[in-house]
């Protein structure tokens, strides 16, 4: 589903599409892609997008991450392994490109000393 997404991608200053689905625990999937603008502070990347449509639909327990770009295994940026932690820190993420293959992780091992939330 994150590579079917990608094909949705605006990126015309980068043309680095980004596709992501995110698995909820009760089965329902939001998928998500990166949309940028030229003021370059004001774009999102695809798994916010994917996040932040779950949330605004109701849903917060979150299973699984996958991300897709056309080149090497996509990953998270910096801003986005932090969402990902403060909504998901025990998500398993999959790192893939348009072939299929993937790499599997967690946000934990990509972000080791991640802000939590107080208390």
């Amino acid at each position: 589903m994150a590579n079917d997404a990608r094909k949705n991608a605006y990126c015309p200053y980068s043309k680095f599409p980004v596709g992501a689905a995110l698995l909820c625990s009760d089965g329902a999937v939001f998928t998500g892609v990166n949309v940028e603008n030229a003021v370059n502070g004001l774009s999102i990347c695809a798994e916010r997008t994917a996040i932040f449509k779950a949330i605004s639909e109701g849903h917060h327990d979150f299973v699984k991450l996958a991300v897709s770009c056309a080149s090497d295994a996509c990953r998270p940026c910096g801003a986005c392994r932090q969402v990902i932690f403060e909504h998901a820190p025990e998500i398993e993420i999959l790192m893939g490109n348009p072939d299929g293959s993937f790499v599997r992780t967690t946000i934990r091992d990509l972000l080791p000393e991640a802000f939590e939330r107080p208390g």
